[in-house]
């Protein structure tokens, strides 16, 4: 079990994932809470599961208490380093959903409703997912803790 424990919380101690990890997992949370909540601005999950139905991802309520935990409680994990791989990579496979079901016809950029903002959450999601979280980070602190 404790080699599980190693290999999701293994990092290095470079600073550069908290540069990516705390702005992305605020923007992530603050997504995640439009869906579930309605907060900032958001439809809850009622509206944003209309809307998930709409473009044929269904049963929609189900689909955004699925996005929006991930977005919520994943943008949480990056912000203070916990199970940051895992964490990653539950919010990458969100922002490909995110791409092909929601942006892909729409084109690359973000004024036509296109891709571009999902595809660069996608790849911080995918730079985390292979760095880690870095110093100052839960993981970082269980890792070294787990090494004795």
């Amino acid at each position: 079990m404790s080699s599980l424990i190693n290999r999701l919380v293994s990092t290095n101690e470079s600073l550069a994932p908290l540069a990516l990890r705390v702005p992305v997992g605020i923007v992530f949370a603050a997504h995640g809470a439009q869906k579930l909540f309605g907060w900032f601005g958001g439809y809850g999950l009622a509206g944003t599961g209309g809307y998930m139905e709409s473009i044929g991802l269904s049963p929609g309520t189900v689909m955004a208490a699925l996005a929006g935990g991930a977005e919520f409680f994943g943008g949480l994990a990056l912000v203070v380093g916990l199970l940051v791989r895992p964490a990653s990579a539950v919010l990458a496979f969100t922002m490909l959903v995110a791409i092909f079901s929601a942006h892909i016809s729409k084109g690359l950029f973000i004024a036509n409703g296109g891709y571009e903002y999902a595809l660069a959450l996608l790849a911080v999601t995918v730079s985390l997912l292979v760095s880690g979280a870095g110093r100052l980070s839960v993981d970082s602190v269980m890792g070294s803790a787990a090494k004795g």
